[in-house]
């Protein structure tokens, strides 16, 4: 069985959800574990439908659907999350999470009901398991969740359905059933939370930097809906389309995203973002060692496309190359997590809007960037970037940001979250910016036992548990809000689980192994 990645990968994850059981015991956590036996048995049946081309849409290629990862990781969040703000006594927060994990119980199983159909024949020990496990756990959220609740849960899933077929149709090939389940659950819940905060509060109550996110997220997808149709029926390629393009982003900014952001936090958009930039000396420093660290990143790109212009053969960027970005990226978050998270928060949210609207430009082939950046970007393709959109870098920028987004502290005072917990924020650098790129540099370089059925080598696992282990105690040198306070087992054993998960799951673990983590630390 150690020669199959999925059964590995599986027996990972079901490790994380028992450890998750052993520390918090309730009703949703027994309803994890049911949720987590039948992806698990659920899987095989999607695994079959991909490679005999079977499925609805297309998905891109790998050797798992990634359904059962991917089925856990949002109730897993909702109950960590929901234990955290128990603590603080934030019952509107602790019922929100309580709702979140409910919902994606409920897309799990949707998920999973959708592959059994699509099976012919009928898997009948398959469909038995689903249906005990499907009872348990409706039962046990029906004595869980208030009436209204469980409507919000019914509204998340038709957000869920409705953008599933609209980006299965207009992206394929770019996601698994496991990723697309990961992303547009958020999504989801996402547009309802903006939706529920637009129609219930017009006083100013919401805080400004979730508003900032809710509006930014929801409404870059709403933009690249509105171009996907818009280019269907007309040219991308030329200067009256480019002109378009600008002109509707620039409408679709101000004149609708400005004004969603005033109805939520009645502040004016532009003044509220440059007052919060500007607010301390701290922050104009911070500001300024990123503007220079994205000069930096920019002069490689510029390097290796002088490479690839210069060279008679095709070039494309060595694994050390691209994982330098990661460094960059680690040397960008680490201040801003240990000086402002808050800013950091900000900043974030801004980053992720500008390399969706680069990506739009890239993929329509907007003038005159569009044409500039499609070879720039594919110097840097991932193995998994198979669809017609270029996410990597996107993926990198929302694994490292999630933690910080996801992370109580940032709307509760900083002492309410601190030791052990407090290190939670860091889960993206740990496992994406430190772990996953020293993994793929050490073991594509010295690499040599490599792990039964992966192209992944013992020697660069290990070198990512190292170095994770050496940057927590460089954290808690520098960030004094960190203390493990003899939590040590506990954190090396959570580095050493998700290191080996980054070492058989072939699902996007730029997004996974971060949201993995930082549940482990919550815990």
């Amino acid at each position: 069985m150690l020669k199959n990645p999925v059964f590995v990968e599986s027996f990972i994850v079901f490790i994380i959800v028992l450890s998750v059981h052993a520390v918090i015991w309730n009703l949703f956590t027994w309803c994890t574990l049911a949720l987590a036996i039948q992806a698990y048995y659920v899987q095989h049946k999607w695994d079959r439908l991909l490679k005999s081309g079977n499925a609805v849409f297309q998905y891109r290629s790998a050797f798992s659907s990634g359904l059962l990862p991917a089925s856990v990781v949002l109730p897993l969040l909702g109950i960590v999350l929901k234990e955290q703000w128990e603590t603080v006594g934030n019952v509107q927060f602790e019922r929100f999470c309580t709702m979140c994990s409910a919902a994606g119980m409920a897309i799990a199983l949707f998920i999973s009901l959708l592959g059994l159909g699509l099976t012919k024949p009928r898997p009948t020990n398959t469909s038995i398991v689903y249906g005990f496990a499907a009872s348990a756990i409706i039962y046990a959220l029906k004595h869980a969740l208030a009436v209204s609740e469980v409507i919000e849960i019914l509204e998340i899933l038709l957000i869920f359905v409705y953008l599933s077929l609209i980006v299965l149709y207009i992206m394929p090939r770019s996601f698994t059933p496991g990723e697309v389940m990961l992303f547009l659950s958020g999504l989801s819940i996402v547009t309802n939370q903006l939706i529920k905060r637009s129609l219930t509060f017009g006083d100013g109550r919401c805080d400004p930097l979730a508003s900032f996110l809710l509006v930014t997220v929801v409404g870059m997808a709403l933009l690249g809906f509105v171009f996907a149709l818009l280019y269907c029926f007309m040219d991308s390629k030329t200067w009256v389309s480019s002109l378009i393009f600008h002109v509707t982003t620039m409408a679709f900014g101000m004149g609708i995203m400005v004004p969603w952001f005033y109805r939520l936090t009645r502040n004016r958009l532009f003044p509220w973002l440059l007052n919060f930039l500007i607010a301390t000396r701290t922050r104009i420093y911070l500001l300024s060692y990123w503007i220079t660290l994205a000069f930096l990143a920019s002069v490689i790109v510029f390097h290796q496309n002088s490479k690839q212009s210069s060279g008679s053969k095709k070039y494309k960027a060595s694994t050390a190359i691209r994982k330098s970005f990661h460094f960059i990226i680690v040397a960008t978050y680490v201040p801003g997590l240990i000086y402002d998270r808050p800013l950091l928060y900000v900043a974030a949210v801004v980053c992720f809007a500008a390399f969706v609207t680069l990506e739009y430009i890239r993929h329509f082939r907007i003038k005159p960037l569009g044409m500039m950046l499609r070879p720039m970007l594919a110097l840097f393709l991932d193995d998994r970037d198979s669809g017609p959109l270029i996410l990597t870098h996107i993926y990198l920028l929302l694994g490292l940001t999630l933690p910080v987004w996801l992370f109580p502290g940032v709307f509760a005072p900083q002492s309410s979250f601190s030791g052990e917990v407090a290190l939670a924020p860091y889960a993206g650098v740990l496992a994406v910016g430190i772990g996953d790129a020293l993994a793929s540099a050490i073991g594509s370089t010295m690499g040599e036992v490599r792990w039964p059925a992966t192209k992944k080598t013992f020697e660069g696992t290990a070198t990512s548990v190292f170095a994770q282990i050496i940057a927590v105690a460089l954290i808690l040198i520098f960030d004094k809000t960190v203390s493990l306070n003899g939590s040590y087992t506990w954190i090396v054993g959570s580095i050493i689980i998700v290191s080996l998960l980054e070492a058989y799951t072939d699902q996007i673990d730029n997004l996974l192994l971060p949201l993995y983590l930082f549940l482990m630390l919550m815990v």
